[in-house]
This record gives structure tokens, sequence and C-alpha cells, in this order.
């Protein structure tokens, strides 16, 4: 198969693991018990390769021994707390607002954080300009998101929290991956970077699940159907193992357009013929979907169409 169309279908592992993960969440109703299932679900897998290769394990040493050295600061570390947040945020707001419209104001959040990021040089590249292309790209997304909810604003029939808490995940989520590919530059292989953004992650949303129920929020009996529910955190080690692959022949500018048009894809066709509750996909949402992929077209667009390729991918 051409490496481009498993980019498009790694997209749409993507919005896939939205939808998951929004699933499970409606089915326990409790966004912060089915975070902590789907991450600790990945993590899980993620230790099983680990024990399988030693190439990963060596990597995960490399990293402890860079924390220790200095050459690896300890709040970079704070990448797998920033994916373990953004899952949360993920279970929380897909039964409200639906994969698609999750996607378009994550994408939006990802482009403004990138102008902030590669602005101050977290990226380990050195400070970057912010050109007039990359703010048009900002730009376009976020007309995107306003083109996306303005039917829904009108009328009245949207609650403007859970767009906002999706848009600071989105901005954390581009954050994270500068930072992951900081640990990435130390560990020297993605799958440990990617366990240690599993730890960080599952141990916050342990801490965060203990805070609720100390609270009084209870724990719900896992249930036992439907099946796909379960899969999230597998989806999201599928994603990044294909991703790694991918990107290593076709460099990371093919595989951004390719996977996050499939991302896009996707997540529409997944509202489409399984929405959650109160979700409905109208022409704004449509229009949206296709401004936002404009915005990241034009931010795509680098002079000699090249892109930095050391970063890791993300979960």
């Amino acid at each position: 198969m051409r490496l481009d169309l498993l980019a498009a279908l790694s997209g749409i592992l993507i919005a896939a693991q939205s939808r998951v993960n929004g699933g499970l969440s409606a089915a326990l109703g409790n966004s912060t018990e089915a975070a902590v299932y789907s991450f600790g679900s990945g993590f899980l897998v993620l230790n099983i390769i680990a024990l399988a290769n030693p190439r990963v394990r060596q990597g995960i040493r490399r990293i402890v021994a860079g924390v220790r050295s200095g050459a690896l600061p300890a709040w970079r570390l704070s990448a797998g707390i920033m994916g373990g947040i953004f899952v949360a945020i993920q279970t929380f707001t897909v039964p409200i607002i639906g994969v698609a419209l999750l996607s378009v104001v994550m994408i939006a959040g990802q482009t403004l954080a990138s102008l902030i990021v590669d602005r101050i040089g977290i990226t380990g590249g050195g400070k970057q300009p912010i050109t007039l292309r990359r703010v048009l790209a900002a730009v376009i997304t976020i007309m995107a998101v306003l083109v996306a909810v303005w039917e829904e604003i009108q009328v009245a029939n949207i609650s403007v929290l859970p767009i906002v808490i999706v848009f600071v995940g989105g901005f954390m989520i581009g954050v994270q991956r500068a930072l992951n590919g900081q640990i990435n530059d130390i560990s020297e292989q993605s799958f440990s970077t990617t366990w240690l953004n599993f730890f960080m992650g599952t141990s916050t949303l342990v801490i965060l699940l203990i805070f609720n129920t100390a609270r009084g929020q209870d724990l719900v009996g896992l249930p036992t159907s439907p099946w796909w529910i379960y899969w999230g955190g597998t989806i999201g080690v599928l994603y990044i193992a294909s991703s790694s692959v991918i990107v290593a022949k076709i460099g990371v500018l093919s595989f951004t357009l390719f996977a996050t048009g499939g991302q896009l894809i996707g997540s529409l066709i997944f509202d489409l013929i399984a929405p959650p509750e109160n979700v409905k996909v109208g022409i704004n949402l449509v229009l949206g979907i296709l401004i936002t992929y404009v915005g990241v077209v034009v931010g795509g667009l680098r002079k000699h169409g090249s892109m930095r390729t050391g970063a890791s991918p993300d979960n």
C-alpha cells in the first residue's frame, strides 16, 4: 500500500481514538476514570513492548541518565503530563461536541502553539521567526473554529466552555510535540519517549482520579459493552508505531498533511455514522473542516518544502 495512504489511515486512527475514548466516558459517566483506563491500557501495551525490545529499555535508561546529568531538564518530562491531561479533555468533551469539532478546535490550538513554541525556541533548533505565512495559518485555523460553531452559537445550542478547553488542550499538544522532540534526541528511540509520556500521563491521571474520589466522586464498574470502548490506549500505540515508520520514509511534511487530512475526514465520518448523543453534523462543520485543512497546508509549506524530522510522534 502507498505510504501516503497509510499516513492518512494513521490520521484516521487519531479520530478513532477520540471516538473510542468519548464512548468509554459516556458509558462510565466519569471522564477521569475513562482517561485512566485509556491511557493505562496504552501504558500496559508499551511495557510489553519494552520487555520484548532491549532498544526501548536502553532508550529509557538514556532518558534517566540525561535527567541526572542535566542534559535533559526535568521540567521537559511534563510532556507526558500534558498528554494525560489532553486524554482527560478528550474523554470529557467528545460526548458533548463530537469528534469532528474536537479535531477542528484541537488543530487550531496546535497551530497557535507552534508559533509560540518556535519563537521561544523550545524545540531545540533555535528561535524561529514568526512569518506572515505561519500567522496566516493560525488565523485560518481559528477562523475555521468560528465557522464550525457559528450555527450553534446563533441558536445558543453550544457551550463555549468545551470549545475553550479543547483549544487549550490542542495548545498543550503543540507544546508536547516540541518537548517530545528534545526527549527523543536523548532517548534515540521513539517508543522510549512514548513510554515516558504514558508513564507520566498515567501517573497524573491516577492522582487526579484519587483526588476526585476523595472528594466524593464514585468509581463506576466497568461496562461489558460495547466491546470497542477499551481500545483507546492501544489505538494510540498503533498510531505511534505506524507514524514513526512512515515519517522516516516520506518526511514530516508529507506525513502531517496526509495524516491531518485523514484525521479530519475520519472524524467527520465517525460523527456521521456513530455520533455522540445530541451531536449533529451541519454544513458549517463541514466548511470548518475544509478551512482547517487549508490552514494546515498553508502552515506546512516551508521554504524548500521541508520540515524538521527529529521530533517524536506524540500520543
